[in-house]
């Protein structure tokens, strides 16, 4: 049996995978500067960088690194197909940890390659963004986000999950009837609590009333400024909901623009709800690099529920 193959400082191989720790890092970059700053930020070594034309074969014998750094703005599509496929099999089996940047126009091309991959991924970030992403990254374990010293990018990340956990398990109660608009105020006559009728007797949802209600969230960021009122979740499952009334496809990019907060964060809520199983990813069968999200059965029904008592009440959707 050979040896393992490894880079060497300069992107050579080598022979030696002693010599690669967990804090080194492989760098896919036509241009390496703001790629081999972040990593620099992050004292971690530098791997490569290997230019996206080469990246793909590189892959298939990839040495021993903890993460890749994938710096794809302003790379064609085959280009990006091509290396993606094999970076998303890395990740899926648990070989490398990846960070992708990448451009707004390719987030259906880069959603549609890796899929369900566990790639973070950044549209148009910041250095700061960079660092805090390769810092998850290279934790000891990623998933515990905690232990890489409180970035802000990481308590983001932790609520954005404690957040998620909520939605799941809220939506799960109102499938089962069990929604907050059916339990009795703390301190109230019992004969006046809202009740919602069994599912049968809910009146239907209008999709007019759902795209009211987006407009109606939108039109507040023109009086008080974007980000006061950023609830990317909320957006998405309405757009999603009013897409299925109107059975529509959504891709991924709409969808970002849907949640109303910048590319990277949106990305970020959509993976976790899909790992959550809110969202289902659809493959576009007539275009591989692209892919549509929906929202699952469980998350449909219990927003038909939650908005049909809500009309119940006589109040306006949230």
């Amino acid at each position: 049996m050979t040896e393992p193959m490894a880079f060497d400082d300069f992107g050579r191989y080598g022979r030696d995978p002693a010599r690669i720790d967990q804090r080194s890092v492989l760098l896919i970059a036509n241009d390496c500067s703001a790629g081999a700053e972040a990593i620099q930020a992050c004292d971690a070594r530098l791997l490569g960088p290997v230019p996206w034309e080469e990246a793909a074969g590189r892959l298939e014998r990839q040495g021993l690194c903890h993460a890749i750094l994938a710096e794809a703005s302003s790379v064609p599509d085959a280009v990006l197909e091509r290396v993606l496929s094999v970076l998303a099999d890395l990740a899926v089996t648990g070989a490398t940890r990846a960070v992708i940047v990448l451009d707004p126009s390719q987030i259906d091309c880069v959603t549609g390659t890796i899929g369900t991959a566990p790639i973070d991924l950044l549209c148009s970030p910041t250095t700061t963004e960079r660092v805090a992403s390769l810092c998850v990254a290279l934790s000891p374990d990623s998933r515990r986000l905690q232990d890489i010293g409180g970035t802000p990018d990481s308590v983001r990340l932790m609520r954005l999950n404690e957040e998620i956990a909520r939605i799941a398990e809220t939506l799960t109660r109102l499938t089962r009837g069990e929604d907050e608009l059916s339990r009795p105020p703390a301190v109230s006559d019992p004969g006046l609590t809202y009740r919602s009728a069994p599912l049968l007797e809910r009146p239907d949802i209008r999709v007019r009333d759902v795209r009211d209600a987006i407009r109606a969230r939108r039109l507040r960021d023109q009086f008080f400024g974007a980000g006061l009122f950023e609830d990317p979740a909320w957006d998405m499952l309405l757009d999603l909901f009013a897409a299925e009334l109107e059975r529509v496809q959504v891709s991924v990019s709409s969808l970002c623009i849907a949640a109303a907060v910048a590319p990277t964060t949106a990305l970020r809520w959509i993976s976790r709800m899909t790992d959550a199983g809110l969202f289902e990813r659809r493959p576009d069968p007539f275009d591989r690099r692209r892919a549509f999200m929906a929202l699952s059965s469980q998350t449909s029904l219990g927003m038909r529920t939650y908005l049909s008592a809500v009309r119940r009440t006589g109040s306006a959707l949230p």
